[in-house]
């Protein structure tokens, strides 16, 4: 449908409208309804200010001036929504929620011309709009409580739930929220997306935390045109998939304001005053297609588009103020036309407003990070009779030496000690603690609020995580096996560690996801349990991966992943070898050398391990082993084979896989000349890919090998030992580099 035609409908369709007698515009604007005159002129202002947002779009992008065409042309009942609300209440919007953003914008006492400005600036991909700086059209502002969303597929939420769950948690917890006590959450999406794996976790671990009996003060509104680009969604669906046990269901017209109003003044009145979830499905149209390029006569009915044409909201707004007495058509159409020019001459001046340049422009919010504030951080403790409560009079570093699984315990303990946002959740961390038992006794010492379970569902995990992190508190969540975050690998891509680039820092999510990882378990469990593949997370801008392969190590990272968390936002994934958790030997058994004391308080800050420093083993002259994890081990074991044999090898644990320790690699391998790199993870994608390229970038000439796992899943018993990397082939490789 093209922009002139839902301009001329709209414009033909009023001027023969008839007014009624005059009401007082403090009085509902029609029987029946809360919604008073006033009020609605204000909201259709905010509407007609967003169609006409989507014919600037339209004329923009023809003067090929303007990038975004997605409207919310039939989707301006949502004003409605936000009159419900108030300004300080958390919005994860929908992108066609257009109109919402600009009441929001207004009900927060900005201009109208404010709102209209930071639409226009994000479709001209200004580096002077408010939230994105130009990287993506999106509706989010500091400001105005609303959490900017590239989503078009619902992944935004689990996130809404998190800041549901927050908004309670953070006052039980009694530390700071961004977010009144008495605010609630709301998301927006659309009819398709009710479909899609996440938005059916974000319903159903709604619905799961109300059986409990827990509070989760969140609206979901499903703006529902009945079609998703070219696909119809089946009449009744999405009523059917909204009613959920513990979720209350509203209803209403999209297209009568009034309506909404009311419908969504119900909702909001249930979710604040019961602390309980509600979804508000509003019944719109799509007008002028998907997107500026849908050509929707492909496959719709010229009557099926006539159809949407006489329901338009803006239209059926105008209707309410004319019979309403509080304004003629006359006038009606002189502010559209005065309003169309104001908001034409405003897209004009954006065109002449400043993009972004260049590359560091544009990656300037992906990752920034202070090494002297996080060294200034990490190394902080709870005061001594806190420590000693939380240890319950045995502190750690009075313990014999710790393994892995150990040391990362008592970190975690340390931890929640000293930061009071700081919660530890995800599948059997609770009572358990965990599979391995890392999270043992922490429940106990810190309660509930702060270590819980959660239900086994890894999107639904990482969403409680996003949306407390985006509320200012601390979560550290546990996956339970390295593939099962592959189950919900876009809530780290997609939802985590694009936040902060596209909000230019304004909002963050503080993370430090813990995953029990790779494999070397003696074929125990299958390549779910033993799965060595990183790839995906590598490629993630700006994500922190740390992999400790030692207890002392482990503790030290840890802290500096909470630091960095904490004080910078970093969004960190800490990959702990799970055959590493409990080993205590490391040549002869009863050696004891795996293990390693605890470091007191008093030692943090001389044993701070910044991001993206590596740890180096031995000074031999003659070989450079590059590894990590379980390699670090292996590779120590083959080192010493090695020297008894004439060779002077040192070995490099790299510790952080993303950053990758360049100018320790490099150092390391200029020493000795040749680097053979072993890596548990897969030949193609793996780690070792990563390493050479950073060689070779920077210009090392010596020789270089590499040994890798197999291209292969992990199967289950003795076949593993078949495709993973052994310590006898880095014993093999190393022999042949060094001739």
């Amino acid at each position: 449908m093209a922009r002139d035609t839902v301009e001329t409908h709209f414009t033909q369709a009023v001027a023969t409208l008839k007014g009624g007698v005059a009401r007082d515009p403090g009085q509902p604007i029609r029987e029946g309804t809360s919604l008073t005159g006033g009020q609605c002129r204000t909201l259709f202002r905010s509407q007609l200010d967003s169609r006409l947002l989507d014919i600037a779009a339209r004329w923009l992008r023809e003067q090929d001036e303007g990038f975004y065409t997605i409207g919310s042309a039939g989707h301006e009942g949502n004003a409605a929504v936000a009159a419900a609300l108030r300004p300080d209440d958390p919005a994860l919007l929908h992108y066609r929620s257009g109109a919402f953003y600009l009441a929001r914008s207004e009900q927060a006492g900005r201009l109208p011309e404010q709102g209209i400005r930071d639409v226009l600036l994000g479709l001209t991909a200004s580096s002077e709009e408010p939230i994105a700086g130009g990287r993506h059209k999106v509706f989010g502002h500091p400001d105005l409580a609303i959490i900017p969303q590239t989503s078009t597929i619902a992944s935004h939420l689990p996130r809404s739930v998190g800041v549901a769950f927050a908004i309670e948690r953070a006052r039980a917890l009694g530390v700071p929220s961004p977010w009144p006590e008495d605010a609630i959450a709301v998301c927006s999406f659309g009819d398709a997306s009710t479909n899609h794996a996440t938005a059916l976790s974000g319903f159903n671990t709604a619905a799961y935390a109300t059986h409990q009996g827990q509070a989760l003060p969140l609206l979901f509104v499903c703006e529902d045109n009945g079609i998703g680009i070219s696909v119809r969604s089946p009449k009744g669906w999405v009523e059917a998939a909204a009613r959920r046990p513990g979720i209350e269901y509203f209803a209403a017209d999209g297209c009568d304001l009034a309506e909404a109003f009311d419908a969504a003044t119900r909702a909001v009145q249930h979710v604040r005053e019961r602390r309980s979830p509600a979804f508000l499905h509003l019944s719109t149209v799509r007008l002028m297609g998907h997107a500026g390029s849908d050509v929707e006569s492909a496959y719709r009915t010229q009557r099926e588009i006539r159809a949407d044409l006489e329901r338009d909201p803006l239209l059926r707004t105008a209707q309410l103020l004319v019979e309403a007495g509080l304004i003629t058509p006359d006038d009606l159409l002189k502010q559209y036309e005065s309003a169309r020019e104001h908001v034409l001459r405003i897209a004009l001046e954006t065109t002449r407003s400043p993009r972004l340049r260049s590359a560091e422009q544009v990656m300037g919010p992906i990752a920034p990070r202070s090494a002297d504030m996080i060294a200034k951080i990490s190394p902080v403790a709870a005061e001594a009779s806190d420590r000693d409560r939380a240890f319950a009079g045995t502190l750690p570093e009075n313990e014999k030496p710790l393994t892995l699984g150990q040391s990362i315990n008592r970190t975690l303990a340390d931890a929640l000690a000293v930061y009071p946002e700081m919660m530890v959740f995800g599948e059997d961390v609770a009572k358990k603690g965990g599979v391995y038992g890392v999270t043992r006794g922490l429940q106990k010492r810190f309660g509930a609020t702060r270590v819980f379970d959660t239900l086994l569902d890894e999107q639904a995990i990482l969403g409680l995580a996003l949306g407390s992190g985006v509320s200012r508190l601390l979560p550290v969540p546990e996956i339970q096996y390295l593939a099962y975050l592959h189950n919900a690998l876009d809530q780290i891509r997609g939802e985590a560690s694009t936040l902060s680039f596209f909000s230019q820092g304004s909002y963050t999510n503080p993370l430090v996801v813990r995953v029990a990882g790779y494999a070397y378990q003696k074929g125990f469990g299958g390549h779910f349990h033993n799965d060595n593949a990183v790839g995906a997370l590598r490629d993630i801008p700006g994500l922190v991966i740390a992999s400790p392969s030692r207890p002392d190590d482990a503790s030290a990272m840890l802290r500096t992943c909470l630091a960095a968390a904490r004080t910078e936002g970093s969004v960190c994934v800490f990959l702990e070898p799970i055959a590493l958790y409990h080993t205590r030997d490391l040549f002869d058994e009863g050696d004891g050398k795996w293990l390693a004391p605890y470091v007191p308080p008093s030692r943090w800050r001389e044993a701070h391990v910044p991001i993206g420093r590596a740890r180096s083993y031995g000074d031999g002259r003659d070989l450079t082993i590059v590894t990590f994890g379980n390699g670090v081990r292996m590779s120590l074991r083959a080192a010493v084979k090695l020297t008894q044999e004439g060779y002077s090898c040192r070995v490099l644990d790299l510790r952080w896989l993303s950053p990758l320790p360049v100018e320790d690699l490099l150092r390391a391998a200029e020493l000795t000349g040749k680097v053979l790199i072993a890596d548990e993870t897969r030949h193609s994608g793996g780690v070792s890919e990563g390493v050479v390229a950073e060689l070779v970038d920077a210009g090392f000439s010596g020789p270089i090998a590499r040994v890798t796992s197999a291209d292969s899943f992990i199967p289950l018993g003795d076949a593993a030992n078949l495709v993973l990397l052994s310590e006898e082939e880095i014993e093999q490789a190393a022999r042949k580099l060094l001739g």
